[in-house]
């Protein structure tokens, strides 16, 4: 095999030993989680927003945004419901650049998944512990799950993931609400595919063993657009790609329909500032149908301490190192414009 086994990694029942959740904490994770449910089962009226930076470069500036959510969150507790974005692994389309906190905790130094494994689990577990909040991640590789699976509560799989069997089969045994982002060709039938796979129960192997899941029935779609054949991107956010959801839903048959509007990434064509006035779009077409209201459940933005993106070595306090985020002025301001406008 041509690569070296550099050393063997802790395995997360060892790691959680080490770094171990106290009652307070699981009792507010369990509560995040139940509220989640509740509004993907159509119990709550309330809209979720899952916001925060595009990817998790540092603890300091992700635990500072973080609690400013805090406040925030109290205003609008009878419209909103908000998962902060703590998400420790980056996807990378060409396998180059930073790849998150997982592999590097310390962007600035080399890969250390050792130390990249410790770093990811402290920072949601001091998130939990200092805000109260429980967040959301991204399932980028499904064997690191288990790191993690205790202090989430909400779990998204992304664009160039959803269509991996080992990805929909370890939805299926997740406890959170997983989120399956449409691919980046923009074919839902790859989506519905990988609801409906989540949905059921399945034996598989992982992590060595023989598993059996009961399904997900809170496992639903994310849009986040797409790419042509030209390469050039197309939002999935309007009213018709919604009521076209809202039929493939009906037609499928699966559990508690609904879905997350993605307001970054393809949607906006990368252009975080475009992501407020996508919010306004997708709720003007909720007070247009009654099945569309019905049908989204909420928002994803991406949104950082600062304006846009910068380069590794850029040196700017809560600015990204990986996509373009919304700065936090911008975000407070959208957050209380989305609760007046229900």
């Amino acid at each position: 095999m041509n690569m070296d086994f550099k050393r063997k990694l802790t395995i997360p029942m060892e790691t959680k030993r080490l770094y171990p959740m106290t009652p307070e904490m699981e009792a507010t994770v369990e509560r995040r989680r139940a509220e989640l449910k509740r509004i993907f089962e159509g119990k709550s009226d309330r809209l979720v927003l899952i916001v925060g930076p595009c990817s998790a470069d540092r603890e300091d500036s992700v635990l500072d945004y973080v609690a400013r959510l805090i406040p925030v969150q109290e205003r609008v507790r009878d419209k909103l419901f908000l998962v902060p974005r703590v998400y420790t692994g980056k996807p990378r389309t060409t396998g180059e650049g930073y790849k998150g906190l997982i592999h590097q905790p310390d962007p600035h130094a080399g890969p250390d998944l050792y130390k990249g494994i410790i770093a990811m689990r402290e920072l949601h577990m001091r998130v939990v512990k200092e805000t109260g909040f429980a967040c959301a991640d991204e399932m980028l590789y499904p064997e690191n799950h288990k790191y993690l699976d205790d202090l989430l509560a909400y779990t998204a799989v992304g664009a160039r993931s959803v269509e991996d069997q080992q990805h929909r089969l370890t939805a299926s045994g997740v406890e959170t609400p997983v989120g399956m982002k449409n691919p980046t060709s923009g074919d839902l039938t790859v989506m519905m595919n990988s609801i409906l796979a989540a949905q059921h129960a399945h034996d598989f192997i992982y992590r060595g063993w023989e598993a059996h899941s009961f399904g997900n029935p809170h496992a639903h779609a994310i849009l986040r657009g797409y790419v042509n054949r030209q390469g050039v991107t197309h939002p999935n956010y309007h009213y018709e790609d919604l009521i076209y959801l809202s039929s493939l839903y009906e037609r499928w048959e699966l559990q508690n329909p609904g879905v997350i509007i993605d307001c970054n990434h393809a949607n906006s064509g990368k252009n975080p500032f475009e992501q407020p006035r996508i919010v306004r779009e997708v709720l003007a077409s909720c007070r247009w149908s009654a099945e569309v209201k019905r049908l989204v459940k909420g928002f994803m933005v991406e949104s950082y301490l600062e304006d846009g993106c910068q380069e590794v070595d850029g040196g700017c306090y809560g600015k990204s190192i990986t996509d373009a985020c919304l700065g936090w002025e911008k975000t407070e301001r959208l957050i209380y414009e989305l609760a007046e406008l229900l």
